[in-house]
């Protein structure tokens, strides 16, 4: 068995490269062993969001608080809220963030093939962020 302790890793700001606004990542575990599960806890301010991006064997999201979108290429934005779990297939392009007027906060899960996580892509436009949703 093995505890850690919740303060011994440091928060990291979000990288502007991968993110929009402001984000703050906190690890909670990476892999160990023949493990290949990663998790951190991703909070985004009101706006912040991820660009696009996949990974190898998908990601799965569980939403602590607030209230944020999501949206896969080709799809329809998302709203996405406390208690809600997300899953991203292997290779899905898409993004995730806070709506526009409240912060939220997921656990973000994923798998490591060949020491790869994620594979970032682009920013997601103000256009294609647009708060204005029908979903």
């Amino acid at each position: 068995m093995d505890i850690t302790n919740g303060c011994s890793q440091a928060s990291i700001e979000g990288p502007d490269e991968y993110f929009t606004g402001d984000a703050r990542i906190d690890p909670l575990f990476d892999p160990q062993g023949d493990a290949r599960a990663a998790a951190a806890s991703v909070t985004f301010e009101p706006g912040a969001r991820t660009a696009w991006h996949t990974h190898p064997l998908g990601q799965r999201l569980i939403v602590t608080s607030g209230c944020g979108l999501v949206q896969r290429e080709g799809g329809e934005r998302k709203r996405i809220r406390a208690g809600d779990v997300v899953w991203f297939p292997p290779g899905e392009k898409h993004w995730h963030g806070a709506t526009p007027d409240k912060a939220m906060t997921h656990i973000a899960i994923q798998e490591e093939r060949d020491g790869d996580v994620v594979n970032w892509l682009e920013h997601v436009s103000d256009d294609e962020y647009d708060p204005e949703l029908d979903t």
